[in-house]
């Protein structure tokens, strides 16, 4: 681990830099609209154009990348971040939010390709594991941090959104000013997604569903919070449960993938999750049940990503892996769209309370599917190993992720 942070430690600070300026932004946009006076629709329209701009910066990054370089393509982008961090509260209309969170989103997922190209090329076959799990806890770890400066400042001023525009604006001078070299760059064309639901219906399916969890968890926990009469720092502490719990279960439900049935381990924590959101609607929304609901929840929903990774690609040659991690993630962005506006629909027609049903209804759905499957085919005589990620890595990151636990089973296997 020594060697890692020594060789990569620049980028694992800018990106932590950089998860703190996304985590307050989304946390602080929820509050600020609930100010402004947008309705919970126009602001799960908001929501969700941050995933429009992230599915199609995975898809443009690369090419831009290809074109004028690695430096070149992080600097613009991160740049563009933090002025979009300044405009939200200058420019306070739900049209024009929506525009910048498609910008932002588009910037956010081009610093993530940028950046885990990267940290692929400064690893090696040996420690790229560790650094792919330091990646991600840097990641979930910066979004909690920055639940933490939510509350130093007034939602409805400009300090707050000054603060991560900082941060993002301080968070690519340790990478640009760093000695590593840019690394070649090269993509995978992704498998048709005809194939890969062939492979795997409950990969492709669940991928979907897991898209909408993502999003309700990220886009629109503070739009919740803030209907259900949170104040802003209760508002940060319920935004952090989620992440922490998530940080903290993805290992435990990591090692059970590995030594039992992936199958059985997805229902259970969709059974859970589904469980603990339906108490979430029906039990009074006061600060302490709503955090412990919501780390209950964000414990079970953000390994259910990697579980399914790892799930789809027991069905999958090696040299089929890279290949499906491009339609893997098209189609949990597609969930992720939808999942803010659906929210934002029910929330309108019930309340706050919307928010735990339809997430509820999600994992339900997801719970009746694997129970259903598992009827379907036995299981894979062989598993490959569990990959610890987000629905935040890229497609560069998520194919780095899926070689080296293929490389590490054939070591095993050795």
């Amino acid at each position: 681990m020594i060697s890692v942070l020594g060789s990569a430690w620049a980028l694992f600070l800018g990106m932590g830099l950089l998860m703190v300026g996304n985590g307050m932004q989304g946390t602080l946009l929820g509050v600020r609209g609930e100010i402004e006076g947008f309705s919970t629709f126009e602001m799960s329209l908001v929501m969700s154009a941050y995933f429009v701009g992230f599915l199609g910066g995975s898809r443009l990054a690369p090419e831009m990348i290809r074109r004028v370089g690695h430096v070149r393509v992080f600097a613009a982008l991160a740049s563009f971040i933090s002025a979009i961090l300044i405009l939200f509260p200058t420019i306070t209309d739900p049209t024009a939010w929506m525009l910048l969170r498609v910008l932002i989103g588009f910037c956010f997922s081009g610093v993530y390709v940028t950046a885990e190209s990267w940290l692929n090329n400064a690893t090696t076959s040996t420690n790229r594991g560790q650094a792919l799990s330091i990646y991600m806890i840097v990641q979930m770890g910066g979004i909690v941090a920055a639940q933490a400066l939510v509350v130093t400042g007034d939602p409805s001023g400009f300090i707050l959104f000054i603060v991560p525009s900082v941060l993002v604006s301080m968070s690519f001078a340790p990478i640009l000013l760093s000695i590593s070299p840019t690394p070649p760059f090269a993509t995978t064309k992704p498998m048709s997604l005809a194939r890969l639901y062939r492979s795997s219906p409950l990969g492709c399916v669940g991928m979907l569903l897991s898209g909408g969890m993502y999003a309700a968890q990220f886009g629109m926990a503070s739009v919740y919070a803030t209907q259900a009469g949170l104040s802003v720092p209760q508002v940060g502490s319920f935004v952090g449960a989620i992440f922490l719990g998530g940080l903290l279960l993805q290992y435990p439900v990591g090692w059970l993938s590995d030594r039992i049935d992936r199958r059985r381990l997805i229902l259970g924590c969709c059974s859970i999750g589904a469980i603990t959101c339906a108490a979430g609607a029906l039990l009074p929304p006061d600060p302490l049940t709503v955090m412990v609901v919501g780390f209950l929840m964000g414990g079970m929903i953000n390994p259910l990503y990697a579980l399914l990774i790892a799930y789809t690609n027991d069905y999958l040659e090696y040299e089929d892996m890279s290949a499906a991690s491009g339609g893997l993630l098209f189609i949990n962005g597609l969930g992720a769209i939808a999942g803010p506006i659906l929210i934002g629909a029910l929330m309108t027609a019930i309340g706050p309370r919307g928010f735990w049903v339809f997430v509820a209804t999600l994992l339900a759905l997801l719970t009746a599917y694997a129970a259903w499957r598992m009827t379907r085919r036995a299981s894979p005589d062989e598993v490959g190993s569990y990959l610890a990620v987000t629905p935040s890595v890229s497609s560069v990151g998520l194919s780095a992720g899926q070689e080296w636990a293929a490389e590490q089973d054939d070591g095993e296997e050795e």
